[in-house]
């Protein structure tokens, strides 16, 4: 793959949690979150995008959602369960997407706010449009995704560079 394909990058933040007394890293789904998280992988789907890499945080919450959303995939991505993603930063965030390999064209990273909704609105930049206002009126709520493209390589991927194509939220 070349690196000058368009990259796509889809934010997903974990589904509607719940409250038990467990730490905040082991809060399971919610009812409405689990019915959420398969829904949003429905709306995934119907994106067309084929994805190379899924990146999730540890957390239970963010491992529950993906495993309902992606049991909506045709194809199975490759998934790394990474810990960093946890109480990331957006430009902690970037980072971790710097080292994303150049072979990976469409990449998912599921996580947390208010690090998904400060890179969602870090990377689209001045982007206009009705998926952005669409995203800055609803925020980024439990269950949400945006899905932003870039050209060039991984390492190259910067606060300004990103094109938001898509916003979802389970209110749409």
């Amino acid at each position: 793959m070349s690196v000058a394909e368009p990259r796509r990058i889809v934010l997903f933040r974990h589904a509607k949690a719940d409250w038990p007394q467990v730490t905040d890293h082991e809060r399971p789904l919610a009812d409405r979150g689990r019915k959420d998280a398969a829904e949003a992988g429905r709306r995934l789907t119907d994106t067309g995008l084929a994805i190379d890499l899924a990146l999730c945080s540890t957390a239970t919450r963010t491992r529950e959602t993906w495993k309902l959303a992606v049991h909506e995939f045709q194809h199975r991505p490759k998934t790394v369960y990474e810990e960093r993603i946890y109480e990331a930063s957006p430009g902690e965030l970037i980072a971790l997407l710097n080292e994303t390999p150049d072979d990976a064209q469409n990449v998912l990273l599921v996580g947390h706010n208010p690090g998904i909704q400060g890179l969602a609105d870090i990377l689209a930049g001045s982007a206009e449009g009705d998926a952005r206002d669409r995203m800055s009126s609803r925020g980024f709520p439990a269950a949400a995704f945006a899905v932003l493209s870039f050209s060039g390589s991984w390492k190259a991927l910067e606060p300004g560079v990103g094109t938001l194509l898509d916003y979802w939220a389970p209110s749409d």
